[in-house]
């Protein structure tokens, strides 16, 4: 990570209305891997993760639309460290935006972070991984039951669950959803019904069963600090999916993949 002080070729620069918010997705995203790749089309703007073992994907997504400025020249993908990219975005603000330019001549991603109300700047580069990028799977599944809680309630019920094992399994039946784990002496149940605690619960199948890693659920918990509420969908046999909104229209989605 160094500072940037020459002119460069800009092929992209964009503006995102909240750099604090940026720094917490980047944050978490980071504990999957330490690259991370960066796809920036006309559309949106994505950052899409994978661990090393291929068990759990991370994806930020952002539509162009909820930028103060996007101008991309054309459809880039490439990758930054995630321990620079951390350090450069941990200075953000509550105040500030966060612009990122490209300078593919330099390989550097330059991040400018400014006080919306100074109009103080603070640039700072984050070198390119020189590496080719890898085109991650988009994932369409449809999964037969989604449930919302508070992203609070949520990371309450992860943490309960690290103390008992490494397995958790969730169920539905009959409108309510049973998280449940159990090893040797400990056994943890949590009994999730529309109301209590639940804001909306909603299915496609009369019944649903899968076990999933607790460390992965950990791991998707982590980021619980991003958005109020969370969306968990899973299926028989089929990854889980923790959603979380982040307000502006961007989305922060964990897939995890299930234990057979």
């Amino acid at each position: 990570m160094f500072n940037i002080g020459v002119k460069v070729l800009v092929l992209i620069k964009v503006t995102y209305p909240n750099a604090s918010k940026l720094k917490r997705v980047f944050q978490v995203l980071v504990k999957i891997s330490d690259e991370l790749p960066f796809f920036i089309t006309q559309e949106a703007f994505e950052v899409k993760v994978i661990s090393p073992d291929k068990t759990i994907m991370g994806v930020f997504r952002a539509p162009s639309v909820v930028f103060e400025e996007y101008s991309i020249s054309e459809e880039e993908g490439f990758i930054v460290s995630g321990t620079e990219l951390k350090k450069a975005i941990k200075r953000a603000a509550k105040n500030d935006v966060a612009v990122f330019e490209l300078d593919k001549e330099n390989s550097i991603l330059k991040i400018t972070l400014r006080d919306k109300k100074t109009g103080l700047e603070r640039e700072i580069g984050v070198p390119l991984v020189p590496k080719p990028i890898e085109p991650l799977p988009e994932l369409q599944l449809e999964l037969g039951v989604t449930f919302t809680m508070l992203s609070q309630d949520f990371k309450n019920i992860i943490g309960d669950l690290k103390l008992v094992g490494d397995e958790a399994v969730f169920t539905y039946e009959a409108g309510k959803i049973i998280i449940s784990s159990t090893e040797q002496q400990k056994e943890y149940k949590c009994e999730l019904t529309e109301g209590n605690p639940l804001i909306l619960v909603s299915s496609l199948v009369e019944k649903a069963k899968a076990s999933y890693s607790i460390d992965l659920l950990v791991e998707a918990a982590r980021a619980t600090g991003v958005a109020k509420n969370v969306t968990v969908s899973f299926d028989t046999g089929k990854p889980l999916k923790v959603e979380y909104d982040i307000g502006d229209g961007s989305k922060l989605a964990y897939w995890l993949v299930p234990r057979i």
